[in-house]
């Protein structure tokens, strides 16, 4: 992709947009845009392994979540508190940065033109002003017969159109099973899943909530959900990258 490695904390990732090339970039676009899903490569081994090392800090968080408690599925979720470890605070910023061109699109596409801005502060920002003021960005993990039923991930009045998860553990070697399902629904036709295939490090950008799709009569709205099948064996802890924040 001709991405550069840079050191964030001892966390090495790709920057993103500032060494991403301009074709690269719409590339990423076009496909977000078309299918309401794409991956890119992002994160080496090594900044995985430091990504997971943090699940064992309680301090980082601000809760844990027992998944089946909840019915949400069978796992657990940790959320961080603020300020976020410095290598996830990064990783937010620059691929809020690198979509928010996206995010625009889409919402012209559906009629809502919210003018996200260039930035994740500014975001952020009104959030905070609706309430929302809790953050988002968690780590996953799940053993074996663990999974995570479909879902969305929206958490307030105001939320960023895309997110982000991060596979931290390597498929066929760490764990077997536990593969990330995406579904789309429209009115009068049965949802379509989709099983979408990553690697250590791929980061999967995918719609929070619906993702526009041309029809005869213009743009219609196609109601996106995401989930996690059953483990099968070993461990796989998940990077999950919401921009919005929580009420």
């Amino acid at each position: 992709m001709g991405w550069k490695a840079s050191s964030v904390g001892n966390v090495k990732v790709r920057d993103l947009p500032g060494h991403i090339g301009t074709e690269e970039l719409a590339q990423l676009h076009e496909k977000v845009i078309q299918r309401g899903y794409a991956v890119l490569p992002l994160l080496a081994a090594r900044a995985c392994a430091d990504i997971r090392a943090l699940y064992d800090n309680a301090s980082l968080f601000r809760k844990r979540v027992i998944m089946e408690r909840h019915a949400y599925g069978r796992g657990e979720d940790c959320y961080f508190s603020y300020p976020l470890p410095a290598a996830i605070a990064t990783l937010r910023q620059d691929l809020y940065r690198a979509l928010a061109p996206a995010a625009n699109e889409w919402g012209k596409r559906l009629g809502k033109n919210l003018g996200y801005p260039a930035e994740l502060d500014e975001f952020s920002a009104r959030c905070h002003a609706l309430g929302q003021t809790r953050p988002t960005p968690l780590l996953l993990k799940y053993g074996q017969g663990d999974y995570n039923h479909l879902h969305q991930d929206l958490y307030g009045e105001l939320y960023f159109p895309f997110q982000v998860a991060i596979l931290l553990n390597s498929p066929g070697d760490d764990f077997t099973g536990g593969e990330f399902v995406l579904t789309e629904s429209r009115p009068r036709v049965q949802s379509r899943p989709t099983v979408v295939p990553l690697k250590q490090g791929d980061a999967l950008v995918f719609a929070v909530n619906e993702r526009p799709e041309q029809g005869s009569r213009g743009y219609r709205r196609v109601v996106m959900r995401h989930g996690v099948s059953e483990v099968l064996s070993g461990e796989r802890h998940t990077l999950g990258l919401i921009m919005h924040d929580a009420r």
